[in-house]
């Protein structure tokens, strides 16, 4: 079971969770709307004419009731499976994956980024802008892998510099802050903070937790 992250500065990955809290929220409202609609109208009504007026609307309110308590239980529901699919996919998304080892020492940047060499690339170096081809593992600071470019046999393809990916991958890619370029066949290990990477809001429905700091192993490719 592999679950592709890309590592995109947009929270598109969260779009299914909010939807299904919106849809919640929404049958709530809804709910509250049809149980006191009826109640206000039978108010003015009077003996049989007011018992009969607020039958149905007990039942629609029940009805509404169940939907709505069936909605929380799906989005619940959800969040346990995709904390489930992490802990049950890590293992078998790890086994044989590389694993970079620092060959020098781990600096600090001016933005907190953490970084450290693995292999020193020989190649180009890119510029703000450039197209470049990146293979990477995402993990938890436990160790847990939440995505591998390596486990699919593809790189990640895209432009350095302009947002397209997190801060962070930016930084520890192009350079900046204290943090020198990675050039061509480099190999380098990033120990990103939440603010340059998915900050409070987290990722993946709950894959990556608020405020998770992330290690990512990263090999520059190809500069196309």
């Amino acid at each position: 079971m592999t679950w592709q992250m890309p590592p995109i500065v947009q929270f598109t990955t969260q779009a299914r969770p909010h939807t299904t809290r919106a849809r919640t929220m929404s049958a709530l409202s809804a709910s509250f709307r049809i149980a006191a609609s009826p109640v206000v109208s039978s108010s003015r009504r009077a003996g049989s004419s007011s018992r009969r007026a607020a039958a149905p609307a007990r039942a629609s309110a029940g009805s509404d009731e169940k939907k709505v308590s069936s909605g929380r239980r799906e989005a619940v529901a959800a969040a346990v499976l995709a904390a489930a699919a992490l802990s049950q996919a890590a293992p078998a998304l790890a086994r044989g994956l590389p694993e970079f080892e620092c060959t020098g020492e781990v600096t600090t940047g001016a933005s907190g980024l953490q970084f450290c060499e693995s292999v020193v690339g020989s190649g180009i170096t890119p510029s703000k802008g450039s197209l470049i081809k990146a293979h990477y593992t995402g993990r938890l600071l436990d160790g847990r892998v939440f995505d591998s470019s390596y486990s699919r046999g593809s790189p990640l393809t895209f432009k350095v510099g302009v947002r397209e990916v997190i801060a962070g991958w930016d930084e520890g890619i192009l350079g900046g802050e204290g943090v020198p370029p990675m050039k061509v066949g480099g190999k380098r290990v990033l120990t990103i903070p939440a603010n340059l990477a998915y900050g409070s809001r987290g990722a993946g429905g709950g894959l990556i937790p608020p405020d998770a700091t992330l290690k990512f192993d990263v090999e520059l490719v190809q500069v196309l």
